[in-house]
């Protein structure tokens, strides 16, 4: 499982012309699953992205987590994470989770990081072409 973490001050998820997420100050995540994934990797995964102290405080200092400044979470799916790009000129993806083994843990993680954070999310679609 890989993730890719940004504070944004706002961030969207736009599929076919309708804007389907949107947010104010918080986390969007993009996150990559493997076919090695377990239920126990998500739990640590969610629970270690909402514990992390990435926001600043009131001098400045990265010492406050989402949780503490009740940001808001984008998650989005993206099975790119996982290319293979040491050969050749074209990525391999198939370290990344086909659909079936994907869709339910990807979902679990949605779940966790709502249980974590204590809030509902806001997510992309898995599979759709999105403008993120």
């Amino acid at each position: 499982m890989r993730a890719v973490i940004q504070r944004v001050s706002e961030a969207s998820v736009t599929i076919d012309g309708e804007k389907t997420a949107d947010i104010q100050s918080g986390l969007l995540i993009l996150v990559g699953i493997e076919d090695a994934d377990t239920q126990e990797d998500i739990d640590w995964l969610a629970s270690k992205l909402i514990k992390l102290r990435i926001f600043g405080d009131a001098e400045g200092v990265m010492n406050l987590s989402i949780r503490d400044i009740d940001g808001d979470v984008i998650v989005v799916s993206q099975f790119t994470l996982h290319a293979a790009t040491k050969k050749g000129s074209r990525p391999s993806y198939i370290k990344a989770a086909k659909p079936e083994v994907a869709i339910p843990l990807y979902e679990n993680f949605v779940s966790k990081i709502q249980q974590e954070l204590g809030k509902s999310i806001q997510t992309g679609k898995f599979g759709a072409d999105m403008k993120v």
